[in-house]
C-alpha cells in the first residue's frame, strides 16, 4: 500500500471515530427560565423549577421591581446558572420599569422603557425602534445593567436580550458582543452550534405543555446541544393582573410551563433518553478547555 492510500484510510478511519465518538454523545440540553423579577410568582416558580425540575439556567432582569428578591434567591442557592437579560423595554400593561441610566432617547414621556422593541398593531407608534434612540443611550445603560448584574450577582456567565433588544441593528449586536467580552460575558451560543427547540405540538394546557414538552426531548439526536426557552410562573391574583394586549392569560401559561418543567414524567423522559441538562458556562467551559488545550 502506497503512503498516500495509508493517510487516505488513516484520515477516513479518523472521521468515523470521531462520527462514532460524537454519536455516542448524549444529547446536551439548556433549559433557560427567562425574565426572574419581572413578578414576584415569577421568582417563585423560577426557583421551584431549578430547585425541584428541569430548568438548568436563568435570565434575570435587573430592571424589574422584583429583581432584589431574585438576586437574593439566586444567591441563597447559589448554584444554577445566570444569565444578564438585557432590556429595553416594560411590555406590561399593568407594572412597568424604567431605565437604570439617564437616557432620554430611551424613555416613553412617562420615563418608563418603551412598551415595545419592534413595531406592535396593538401599541403603535410605541416601540422602541420607532423612536429616534442612540447608541451612546444603549451602551449608557447596557453598562448599567451588566455592572449591576455583576455586583449582585457575581457569578452572572453571559448575557441575552429581552424581546429582542439585542438585535436592533447590525451596531447594537456589535456593541453586545463588544460589551460582553469586555466584562468576560462572551458566551455566543452560535459558536457553539446550540440549536433552537421548541414545543412539539400544542402547547396551551399544562398538559398539552407536558405532552409537547416530552415529544421535543424524544427527537433530540445524539451529540447536539439544544436550548430551550419558556417563562415559568404561577397561577396567583398577581400573575392574573399582569398581561399586555396579545397576550392576556399569562398567569395560566406561566403555570403551565412550572407545571411542566416540575413534572416527574419529563424528569424521569430526560433520565430514560440520557439527556445532560447544562447551562451556558457550561459552553464557556468546554471553550475555555479547547484553547487551553490548543483544540
Amino acid at each position: 500500500m502506497s503512503p498516500k492510500s495509508r493517510l487516505l484510510r488513516a484520515l477516513g478511519a479518523a472521521c468515523c471515530l470521531g462520527s462514532l465518538l460524537a454519536a455516542a454523545e448524549p444529547p446536551r440540553l439548556i433549559v433557560r427560565g427567562d425574565d426572574m423579577g419581572y413578578a414576584h410568582a415569577g421568582n417563585e416558580a423560577i426557583r421551584r423549577c431549578y430547585k425541584e425540575g428541569v430548568e438548568s439556567s436563568v435570565e434575570v432582569l435587573v430592571v424589574s421591581p422584583w429583581f432584589p428578591e431574585a438576586a437574593r434567591m439566586l444567591n441563597e442557592d447559589g448554584t444554577v446558572d445566570v444569565g444578564l437579560h438585557l432590556s429595553l423595554s416594560s411590555e406590561w400593561d399593568n407594572v412597568k420599569w424604567r431605565p437604570l441610566t439617564d437616557c432620554p432617547s430611551l424613555r416613553d414621556p412617562d420615563g418608563h422603557f418603551w412598551p415595545m422593541i419592534f413595531p406592535n398593531r396593538n401599541y403603535p407608534g410605541r416601540a422602541l425602534v420607532e423612536q429616534k434612540w442612540t447608541l451612546e443611550d444603549v451602551e449608557k445603560e447596557f453598562r448599567a445593567q451588566i455592572e449591576l448584574a455583576k455586583r449582585r450577582i457575581p457569578r452572572v456567565s453571559h448575557v441575552s436580550g429581552h424581546m429582542g433588544c439585542t438585535d436592533l441593528g447590525p451596531a447594537v449586536k456589535a456593541l453586545v458582543q463588544r460589551l460582553a467580552k469586555e466584562y468576560g460575558l462572551d458566551v455566543d451560543p452560535g459558536a457553539h452550534g446550540l440549536v433552537g427547540v421548541s414545543y412539539k405540538g400544542p402547547h396551551k394546557t399544562s398538559a398539552e405543555k407536558v405532552a409537547s414538552f416530552t415529544a421535543m426531548l424524544e427527537g433530540l439526536e445524539a451529540g447536539k446541544t439544544y436550548l430551550f426557552v419558556d417563562h415559568p410562573g404561577l397561577d396567583t391574583p398577581e400573575l392574573r393582573a399582569i398581561h399586555h394586549v396579545g397576550y392576556e392569560d399569562v398567569a395560566a401559561d406561566r403555570q403551565g410551563v412550572t407545571d411542566t418543567w416540575t413534572s416527574p414524567a419529563v424528569r424521569e423522559t430526560i433520565r430514560r433518553l440520557g439527556i445532560r441538562l447544562i447551562g451556558y458556562r457550561d459552553l464557556k467551559t468546554a471553550t475555555t478547555n479547547a484553547a487551553a488545550s490548543g483544540k
